[in-house]
């Protein structure tokens, strides 16, 4: 007879869900290490210049010696300390704004323009502005990232809100739902997991935001490891940098997507065979 347990049926359900977890990530690692097994394969038999494209050995050693000398560590510190608040600021004006131009038309009517306008300069071009603004310190740096965090957070929840169910709003107004309650119990929920994409995007954005704000005068960062390999003529110091940013970029992407699963649980979406 089955065991009605609930400690043993939940965890024989996390058993297979853990083990699927562990084969989605190795499944996920078969591309990026074949990859670096061939190149470094290439570069052993001399196919590929060592000196311009060092091998993945050449790759973890400078690493190593990063860590080593205990800088490493400061440099990814200060990128996440960057990101982290450019994330808060950007993420957070953008759910507001977005917020009020979904829900608000005459708010629509009045920001929408202004910002799908602001929208089109390039992220570069703050970069002077911000600079005689607010210095060269650490201010400028998360303003920029938060730029670049903003717009898809912002598009992305009004465009959501938008195109949520006219039924359940009218369901809604029935129940003579106030504003709120209209956000809270229909368009929150509706919007939810169209916004976690937007800020999964956010996030992925401001990573390359980060690279333009600590090419502003900063003395610690992946930033700075990028213009100094570039400087000294040191590409092993450049692509170790940039497989940070990658290892970092991914890491974050991961934990907000856990963070959103949990949110959107109760959502019944499609999941194709053997997902």
């Amino acid at each position: 007879m089955a065991s009605l347990d609930p400690a043993a049926a939940g965890t024989g359900i996390r058993g297979p869900r853990a083990a699927g977890a562990i084969g989605a990530v190795v499944i996920g690692l078969v591309l990026p290490v074949g990859l670096a097994l061939g190149w470094e394969v290439l570069a052993a038999l001399g196919v590929v210049s060592t000196r311009l494209l060092p091998p993945p050995s050449q790759i973890l050693r400078t690493l190593g010696d990063l860590a080593s000398r205990g800088v490493l560590l400061d440099h990814v510190l200060a990128t996440l300390w960057r990101m982290w608040w450019g994330f808060l600021l950007g993420a957070a004006a953008g759910t507001a704004l977005g917020a009020a131009t979904g829900v608000w038309p005459l708010a629509r009517r009045l920001l929408d323009p202004t910002i799908q306008a602001l929208r089109s300069i390039p992220s570069i071009a703050w970069v002077p502005l911000f600079i005689l603004w607010f210095g060269i310190f650490e201010t400028p740096k998360v303003l920029l990232i938060a730029v670049g965090v903003f717009f898809p957070v912002y598009l992305t929840l009004a465009g959501a809100i938008a195109s949520v169910d006219r039924k359940l709003v009218e369901v809604g107004r029935i129940y003579r739902f106030g504003t709120w309650d209209l956000v809270r119990r229909i368009l929150l929920p509706a919007a939810l997991p169209t916004y976690i994409t937007g800020l999964r995007g956010g996030l992925g954005l401001g990573w390359m935001f980060v690279v333009a704000a600590e090419f502003m005068g900063a003395s610690k960062g992946l930033g700075y490891l990028l213009v100094d390999g570039q400087m000294t003529g040191r590409p092993a110091t450049i692509l170790a940098a940039i497989l940070l940013f990658a290892v970092l970029g991914k890491l974050s992407d991961m934990a907000l997507a856990a963070l959103g699963a949990r949110l959107v649980r109760w959502q019944d979406g499609f999941r194709p065979e053997g997902a």
